[in-house]
């Protein structure tokens, strides 16, 4: 059984999280989503929705077959208990590929990194970012 680990911030879901996810679950026979604790996310805002929402609306996609928060201090924790044979990036995640190789093999995870593709709207307003999502409320509604 191949066992793929994809992960993310994963705030306020929309279709591009969920390309990723079924592109992510591709790759294997039992996709595991870890989704960042709110705490953890520096590189860009907070996440609206607390922890365990995020993690629960991950959890209830079809293509995901279990989902786990992040771990509060060590991102790779979960990695090890996962035991990945693929982890999937985002196609626009800004990791550099080459310290998170770096970093697993430094723990003894050997397992590939592979990049999930992009998705393009399908129709005229169809939001697949957060940000986008946001602006669009505060922009409507604000």
């Amino acid at each position: 059984m191949t066992r793929v680990v994809a992960q993310g911030t994963f705030d306020l879901l929309h279709p591009g999280h969920v390309h990723y996810l079924e592109d992510a679950a591709t790759y294997g026979d039992e996709l595991h989503a870890i989704v960042a604790r709110g705490a953890n996310v520096t590189h860009k805002a907070k996440p609206i929705l607390s922890d365990r929402q995020r993690r629960d609306m991950v959890a209830a996609l079809a293509a995901v077959d279990e989902a786990h928060l992040g771990h509060t201090e060590d991102i790779f924790v979960p990695i090890e208990a996962i035991d990945p044979d693929v982890i999937v990036l985002g196609y626009d995640q800004h990791h550099d590929e080459d310290a998170i190789a770096a970093a697993l093999a430094n723990r003894g995870i050997d397992c590939r990194l592979e990049r999930a593709s992009g998705r393009e709207p399908r129709h005229d307003d169809e939001l697949l970012s957060t940000g986008d999502i946001i602006d669009r409320v505060l922009e409507r509604r604000g």
